[in-house]
Formats: structure tokens, C-alpha cells, sequence
């Protein structure tokens, strides 16, 4: 009986060590992905550049500048994105002055990705434009300004 009593002590020291090397062994891996996390977080959107254009070929703005005539008929915003560790939306929110005339969403798939939307212009939007280029909270990342002429 004594023996009994001992191996069933012995077992239960056993049982509980191994306990603990195990809960310790998860608590160090979860300690050393906390900083990856923190850096995945903090990673920051940034528009390397951004232009208006006439078209965009071959992912590259064609006939950027800040004053366009209205007889264009479409006008492109192009952006440029890096810092993006997984697919993150940005949007593209077009403001003919005060007024938004048009809210773009578009996905950024890479560390670096260049993206672009368009906005076709009526006769009587004469006057001031920007684009203002928001990360998916809101913030705005960068605003490109333009006019249209006519």
C-alpha cells in the first residue's frame, strides 16, 4: 500500500512538472510574438506619390499635372502606397470644393502598390478639386489639388 501511495505521489510531481514546463513554453512563445504584433500595428500607410491625370498606362500616370480642362471628360487619381504588411483599403474621396462627388475604396495587396480611380467630370464642375487619400480609418494619408478649367 505504501508503495502504491509513493508511485501515485511521484506520478503527481511528474504530471505537475510537466504542467508548468508546458504553460511556460506558451507563455514565452505568445512573450516573443507580442513585439511582432506591436510592429504589425504600428506599420504606417504612406503615399510615395500621388498625381492627377489624364490616363494611367501600364500603372503609371499619363498627362499629370493641377489644371485640367473640362473637355477631358474623365480624370484619373493616381496613388502610390507603401508600408502595407497585409491587404489594407485606402480611399480615394473626390471634393469638388467643399462638396464629395465621389468615395473610391480600393485595396492595397502589397508592401508597395500603385493603385488609381477615376471621376468623370460634368460641364458645370468648374473650379476647385481635390482628392483626399484615406487610410481605412479615416485618416487622411495625403490630398492631391487640382483645378478644372474651362
Amino acid at each position: 500500500m505504501r508503495r502504491i501511495y509513493t508511485l501515485s505521489r511521484t506520478a503527481f510531481v511528474l504530471i505537475c512538472i510537466c504542467l508548468f514546463l508546458v504553460i511556460t513554453a506558451q507563455a514565452q512563445q505568445e512573450q516573443a510574438a507580442e513585439p511582432e504584433q506591436a510592429q504589425q500595428e504600428t506599420a504606417v500607410l504612406e503615399v510615395e506619390s500621388a498625381a492627377i491625370c489624364e490616363d494611367v498606362v501600364d500603372r503609371e500616370p499619363v498627362g499629370a499635372g493641377d489644371s485640367f480642362s473640362v473637355s477631358m471628360g474623365k480624370l484619373f487619381c493616381f496613388t502610390k502606397i507603401v508600408g502595407a504588411e497585409t491587404d489594407v483599403d485606402i480611399t480615394h474621396a473626390w471634393y469638388f470644393g467643399d462638396t464629395e462627388r465621389a468615395r473610391i475604396v480600393l485595396t492595397v495587396k502589397s508592401s508597395s502598390w500603385r493603385t488609381y480611380s477615376s471621376k468623370i467630370l460634368q460641364a458645370h464642375e468648374i473650379g476647385e478639386w481635390h482628392v483626399d487619400v484615406l487610410d481605412d480609418s479615416g485618416n487622411v494619408l495625403d490630398t492631391v489639388d487640382f483645378e478644372v478649367v474651362q
